[in-house]
C-alpha cells in the first residue's frame, strides 16, 4: 500500500515533462511550450451557448410539448364522444319506453272500446257531452256515443267519431 503512495506521485512527475516534450515541434526552439489557440468555437452547431444549439433544443422542447397537448386533446376528445354517445343511446332508451308505453296504452283502449254499433245501458263514469250538427255526442274517453231508445228504455249506441 505504501509503495502506491509512492509510485503515483513519481509516475506523474515523470509524466509531466515528457508530454511537455511530446507537444514541441522540431523546428521551434527549446522554449518552454504555450498551448496552442483553443479549438472550441462558440457558435458552432454543438456547442452550448450556439444559436443552432439553442434552436434545436427548443425545438425538441416545443415538439414533445405539442405532442402531449395534441395526445391530451385527443383523449379528451375520445371522452366527450363516448359521452354524447351515451347520452344519445339514453335518449333513444327513453323513446323506446315511451312508444312501448303509448302502444300499450293504445292496446288497451282497443281492448276496451266496444264495437261500434254496441248498445250498453249506462255511460262510463267521466264522459263529457259533444254536440255534433244538432245531434249530442258524448265523448268517454275517446268513444264516443249517442243516445236512443231502446223500447222504452234509454240505452247508448256507440258510434263513430263524428
Amino acid at each position: 500500500m505504501k509503495i502506491d503512495r509512492t509510485v503515483k506521485p513519481l509516475a506523474l512527475a515523470l509524466s509531466v515533462p515528457l508530454l511537455m516534450l511530446a507537444d514541441v515541434s522540431p523546428q521551434a526552439p527549446w522554449v518552454a511550450p504555450v498551448p496552442r489557440e483553443a479549438a472550441a468555437i462558440v457558435g458552432a452547431p454543438m456547442t452550448p451557448v450556439s444559436v443552432a444549439g439553442v434552436a434545436r433544443r427548443t425545438t425538441a422542447r416545443v415538439v414533445t410539448y405539442e405532442a402531449a397537448a395534441v395526445t391530451t386533446a385527443a383523449a379528451a376528445a375520445g371522452a366527450q364522444q363516448a359521452a354524447a354517445a351515451q347520452q344519445q343511446a339514453a335518449a333513444a332508451q327513453q323513446q323506446a319506453a315511451a312508444a312501448q308505453q303509448q302502444a300499450a296504452m293504445a292496446q288497451q283502449k282497443a281492448a276496451a272500446a266496444p264495437p261500434v254499433g254496441s248498445v250498453i245501458a249506462a255511460l262510463p263514469a267521466g264522459c263529457a257531452t259533444a254536440p255534433k250538427g244538432g245531434v249530442e255526442y258524448y265523448n268517454c274517453g275517446g268513444v264516443f256515443y249517442r243516445s236512443a231508445f231502446q223500447g222504452n228504455n234509454l240505452v247508448y249506441v256507440v258510434v263513430q267519431q263524428p
